[in-house]
């Protein structure tokens, strides 16, 4: 075990960046960007988990385009925030740390009111089952125009970032946001260039994949967050997924963080463990909505038995397809699950809830080595205090009354 924890806390090169380990902090989303704007407890999150020791901390949900935000306080990259953005990394990197900014757009799943378009545009007509009671009921199909503009401001979200001091960008292509709509089967119904055969459901991530390359350049790390399965049949599976994988591949992406589930139908595929739900309810603003959370929403958000390394069999048939760096994520929480992990060839490991229990883990690793074990008890009420004033946390550090 000792070889591949020396490993995984030694510095790595992905792309033209030099990490100090392989330790990622994944993508979760924060909260805590009031009126849209990066503030003081975006910058103190993320400039915590560098000064923990993580070798790359990635900022979640950076909206590409005001039309692709699922909540009101979610930011958009505009010159607007541009000095907050500097605070932000400047803040991690002098902690010694690296940061990704997560360029996502929800395409129709959304219970925000669009500022250019009618209502939300994803690949397909749809309902729009989350902003039913927000008066949103229903999605649009993109056409080609909105295609074309989308393309451009995902380029010009990574521009910005890069601009910003940001160390990488990862692009969201999983959990049933915009790429992922067009990528899952389930969920892209076109009957053109845009739909049916995987490669042609791969063709608006891969020229958002271009077009964010020609905007940061060759050394630039480019990741991509790609789901193993979206959690149900009908759903992408991990045969598609691999292609998938392997066109990302072909087109010059320098990592892939495997994930897995819809937000809007199998989260807790993602999760495992407890649900949040009970927790969630109170904290719902519409009414309407809380109710039918009441009622229906154990379909969404049973119970899931957490075990550790969750997704390592999916994992394994992605990296048997492809040859690129893969970052492992999905129920790390030991150092022995760290040593397999690393030991079937993954090239670096992402994590959640563990670092929100405590950002120091990577010091608290290397420091205790095949000891270590996370005391997060995978009870994801972390997922409900998304909705909470100042944001994303862990309960077992900061008692929290959701009521």
């Amino acid at each position: 075990m000792s070889n591949e924890l020396d490993r995984l806390l030694s510095p790595v090169r992905l792309a033209g960046l030099t990490l100090r380990n392989r330790m990622i902090k994944t993508a979760t989303f924060e909260g805590m960007c009031p009126g849209g704007v990066p503030g003081d407890d975006l910058i103190n999150h993320h400039a915590a988990m560098a000064r923990g020791g993580v070798g790359l901390t990635t900022v979640a949900y950076c909206g590409v385009s005001p039309d692709g935000l699922t909540f009101p306080d979610q930011m958009w990259m505009h010159a607007g925030i541009f000095p907050q953005l500097q605070r932000l990394t400047a803040a991690v990197h002098a902690e010694g740390g690296a940061i990704s900014a997560q360029l996502a757009h929800c395409g129709y799943f959304s219970r925000n009111r669009p500022r250019n378009i009618p209502r939300p545009r994803g690949p397909s007509a749809c309902i729009n089952q989350y902003g039913l009671f927000s008066g949103i009921p229903f999605g649009g199909a993109m056409g080609i125009a909105d295609i074309g503009r989308t393309v451009a401001e995902y380029a010009a979200a990574a521009s910005l970032v890069r601009d910003a001091g940001f160390d990488a960008v990862e692009i969201h292509m999983g959990h049933g946001y915009l790429l992922s709509q067009f990528i899952s089967p389930a969920l892209n119904k076109r009957r053109d260039a845009y739909g049916g055969l995987l490669e042609n459901r791969m063709r608006l991530p891969l020229q958002v994949l271009a077009a964010v390359r020609g905007a940061v350049g060759r050394d630039f790390p480019i990741l991509a967050k790609l789901n193993l399965s979206d959690g149900f049949k009908g759903g992408l599976d991990i045969e598609d997924a691999c292609q998938a994988a392997r066109l990302l591949e072909q087109a010059g992406l320098d990592a892939i963080v495997m994930s897995g589930g819809l937000v809007s139908r199998t989260p807790m595929f993602l999760f495992r463990g407890d649900s949040p739900l009970q927790q969630m309810v109170p904290l719902e603003k519409n009414p309407l909505q809380r109710t039918a959370m009441k009622w229906f929403g154990g379909a969404s958000f049973p119970d899931l038995p957490f075990e550790e390394l969750y997704f390592l069999e999916l994992a394994r048939q992605m990296r048997r397809a492809v040859s690129m760096p893969l970052v492992y994520l999905g129920g790390v929480s030991s150092a022995d699950g760290m040593a397999r992990a690393v030991n079937e060839g993954f090239d670096f490991l992402a994590l959640g809830r563990a670092l929100l229990k405590d950002p120091h883990l990577p010091h608290r690793l290397r420091h205790e080595g095949a000891n270590w074990r996370s005391d997060c008890t995978h009870c994801n009420q972390c997922v409900a205090s998304m909705g909470l004033p100042g944001g994303i946390r862990c309960v077992l550090n900061q008692p929290t009354v959701f009521a």
